[in-house]
């Protein structure tokens, strides 16, 4: 797509990604669970905390880098895990590494990905983290961790939020499936996205890249779906991450974590980084923002040395400063960047971080800091936060 810089805010690109990608899976992207309270209080919570900006302060030669885990990163920014990726856009996957790889920050795969684990890795040129569902199958899990140490993958993202399937009302409603079903209703919504049918006509990648090796006695859509929602683990124990933590020899961030009690047993157990998430308000609805639990465990955590991730609610720059200053080394971001995916593919990913990191900046020089790790609670306004 041409003159994406025309798009000024997340919310435009947002606007766009509505227009040109199939409601099922614009929906997708955009669903919470439930009553899609915590999808609200996620974004509401951060935007109701107000700055308290200093004046007449050296500004000049501002600097957004940040280093977590042995990496340097140009902001404190990455993107989250988010399956179906390649059903916003055609091989959407490999479009949003790349971007993150020209902005130099974190891309995150899905266990749930479109594109598999060794499909992105022979189209990026620097090494992703990937993120792990616990399986009941262990074999099939363990394999899978295999599978990204082999392709150079030296971060591990455990999700540790869904050992059940949160409800999501569209996706019922829509009857979500990869690729999606030829009934009246999909063809006349693919009929009016035609640029979004023409390049997913053209890839070979419109189901579970990952999972392929493990489903080939699945003969239709609606068992392919009881699959996958047979394999999440009830029976998931601290434990099993114990496991995980002897077995995968990289960095280890935890993700899914909401409690304090939580995240001191992660870093009991060795989790290198905790990522502070709800699921984007995708699972349990009616619990705490993102935010508001990010505030307690760093408040009890404060000692422990390690690093804290956010997840949930970042739709600007003034949200990815908000969160450093609170105690956070990176805030993920998922939906924006989906947005910029469905507006434009890897440009239109390259134009949301562009945004942010403009807002960041500017909103990081009117508090009175050039250096992004200088920041803390004292740009916040104490009523506020």
């Amino acid at each position: 797509m041409n003159n994406l810089k025309k798009f000024l805010s997340i919310e435009e690109l947002r606007k766009q990604a509505q227009s040109s990608v199939p409601k099922m899976f614009f929906d997708y992207c955009e669903s919470g669970s439930w009553d899609e309270q915590t999808v609200l209080s996620n974004i509401s919570d951060l935007k109701n905390i107000q700055f308290q900006p200093r004046v007449v302060r050296n500004i000049a030669n501002r600097k957004t880098r940040i280093s977590l885990l042995g990496e340097e990163y140009s902001m404190p920014i990455g993107l989250s895990p988010c399956g179906l990726t390649g059903m916003q856009y055609a091989d959407g996957e490999i479009h949003a590494a790349k971007a993150a790889e020209k902005f130099q920050i974190p891309f995150t795969l899905s266990t749930m990905s479109i594109v598999s684990i060794e499909e992105l890795a022979n189209n990026v040129s620097k090494d992703f983290w990937f993120q792990l569902y616990v399986m009941k199958d262990r074999e099939l899990t363990n394999n899978l961790m295999t599978r990204a140490k082999d392709v150079g993958c030296k971060t591990l993202v455990l999700t540790v939020d869904l050992q059940v399937l949160g409800t999501r009302y569209k996706d019922v409603q829509n009857g979500l499936s990869t690729p999606p079903k030829l009934t009246v209703r999909n063809i006349l919504d693919i009929a009016l996205k035609p640029r979004w049918a023409y390049k997913i006509a053209k890839t070979k990648n419109k189901s579970f890249g990952n999972l392929k090796p493990y489903i080939t006695n699945v003969s239709n859509l609606n068992s392919l779906s009881s699959w996958i929602n047979e394999q999440f683990d009830e029976s998931l124990s601290w434990d099993d991450i114990k496991k995980f933590r002897d077995l995968w020899p990289g960095k280890l961030i935890i993700k899914g974590i909401m409690s304090t009690e939580d995240a001191e047993q992660a870093v009991i157990l060795g989790a290198d980084a905790i990522v502070v998430s709800n699921h984007g308000g995708r699972q349990l609805d009616s619990c705490a923002s993102s935010v508001s639990a990010l505030i307690e465990i760093k408040k009890n955590l404060e000692k422990k040395g390690v690093d804290l991730i956010i997840d949930g609610g970042i739709r600007n720059g003034k949200d990815v400063l908000k969160i450093k200053a609170l105690g956070a080394s990176m805030g993920m971001i998922g939906r924006p960047y989906l947005y910029g995916l469905g507006a434009g593919g890897e440009e239109g990913v390259l134009r949301v971080l562009e945004i942010l990191h403009e807002q960041l900046d500017l909103t990081m020089a009117l508090c009175g800091h050039r250096d992004i790790n200088t920041v803390d609670l004292s740009i916040l306004k104490k009523s506020t936060v």
